[in-house]
């Protein structure tokens, strides 16, 4: 069997969305004839432990891991979190912190640690896995970000082994939707791009999870960018029979920071409690995850408290079983410039539970595209307040009626064992 090290931050037990796509793909890459040699941190920053992705890794991957320092610690004191606490990705605030610590530490992180706080880890892991290939040889490497710190390395490495190098992006660079939180100067904003520009250029292939994406690389460089989605496992989706929700419950399944919280949402839920009839007895809004303080906020000021019901986290074995139970699954994407290229990993979970979807987002944007194509639910601009009240009153008058589905059509694209021969297919190209 071929072999590929795969150059990641996240991995089990480490929980959370960055953890999905590789793993999933390193489950199915030994039945396609290749063997998966992970290479991550021994003791990384996760924002939660699932240990049950443990179970996930197949029997033929080999992991390698290697301690990592990150400046993390020195963070947490700066801005008076304790030593224990978790950090949250995209600038989730799940309480009002200290605005100046935290203006400050955002500029550090901008402007000092490039391309992001992981930096410490490209000398010491570039140089253990370069001792590592040389009795351990591979036929290709691969680098998975964010962090980019993880591209960074993979080119080094790729560069002093003469072993073709594949970068995939699960999210874009200076492209995404915090970037400009960054408080980068234009020193740091050179630098950040020059290392992106560099990645893009001298991988063997780049892989983006969406076309959007795709098409803002090549407007960096001129070259071929492929584009591989996210998607679901097929042996996630509970065989069980599935009953006809009880509740009009709208289920959101992740974290929502500040960008992904539209407040004419609210508004619109606040809408039809008050004016159609039965939705306020029938209906419960379930939030599993973490929720920026704007979050609680905006459910009490809007008179929704009583409707919602919080749960902190659910292991991913449990994930799509808890979503077929809903009546309809929540996805709000960021309101950010790169919202036309947002292809969230739990949308493809959402496709394969089989319940409709209600969406806000951009209406020509990749998402949109899929919904459409899948016929999975639909989509309502941030800001169109009507067309969300709209689409909420057909869901719940389709519920009442007993005739809420969702037809979820040509999904079978995106399991993830397809997804992987797709994978492998471009691994075989490279070679």
């Amino acid at each position: 069997m071929k072999k590929v090290l795969i150059i990641t931050y996240y991995w089990p037990p480490s929980g959370g969305a960055g953890v999905q796509r590789w793993l999933k793909f390193a489950r199915y890459l030994p039945e396609n004839g290749w063997t998966p040699v992970i290479f991550t941190p021994e003791n990384p920053e996760a924002p939660v432990q699932d240990y049950t992705l443990n179970n996930e890794v197949p029997d033929k991957a080999v992991v390698k891991k290697l301690k990592i320092w990150e400046p993390l610690n020195l963070y947490k004191l700066f801005t008076g979190k304790s030593k224990k606490s978790t950090l949250n990705a995209g600038f989730l605030e799940e309480e009002n912190s200290n605005s100046v610590a935290k203006t400050i530490s955002v500029w550090i992180r901008g402007n000092l640690f490039i391309p992001d706080a992981k930096k410490y880890w490209i000398k010491p892991a570039s140089k253990y896995l370069i001792n590592y290939l040389k009795d351990n040889p591979v036929d290709l490497i691969v680098s998975t970000g964010p962090p980019h710190t993880m591209h960074v390395i993979g080119n080094r490495v790729s560069h002093k082994t003469n072993i073709p190098w594949v970068a995939d992006f699960r999210d874009p660079w200076t492209q995404i939707d915090f970037y400009d939180k960054l408080k980068v100067s234009r020193f740091a904003d050179l630098k950040h791009k020059r290392l992106e520009r560099k990645v893009l250029s001298e991988a063997d292939k780049v892989v983006a999870v969406g076309e959007n994406m795709a098409t803002e690389f090549r407007k960096i460089v001129d070259r071929d960018i492929q584009v591989i989605t996210n998607g679901y496992d097929k042996a996630d989706i509970t065989t069980e029979h599935i009953q006809y929700p009880e509740k009009f419950s709208i289920v959101h399944v992740g974290s929502i920071n500040a960008d992904r919280n539209h407040s004419d949402f609210w508004a619109s839920l606040s809408f039809c409690i008050e004016n159609v009839e039965g939705f306020s007895d029938d209906f419960e809004l379930i939030l599993v995850g973490k929720n920026d303080v704007s979050v609680t906020r905006d459910i009490g000021k809007y008179g929704l408290s009583k409707h919602v019901n919080f749960i902190s986290y659910i292991p991913h074995n449990e994930v799509i079983a808890a979503e077929q139970k809903a009546a309809v699954l929540y996805l709000p994407l960021n309101n950010t410039p790169n919202a036309k290229g947002i292809l969230t990993g739990k949308f493809f979970e959402y496709l394969a539970s089989g319940r409709p979807i209600f969406a806000i987002g951009p209406k020509d944007g990749d998402l949109a595209h899929i919904l459409k194509e899948t016929g999975a639910g639909s989509i309502s601009d941030f800001e169109d307040q009507e067309g969300m009240k709209k689409d909420l009153i057909t869901f719940y008058k389709a519920f009442r009626n007993k005739c809420l589905t969702c037809k979820s059509e040509n999904i079978k694209i995106y399991e993830r064992s397809e997804l992987t021969k797709k994978m492998v297919e471009l691994f075989e190209s490279v070679l």
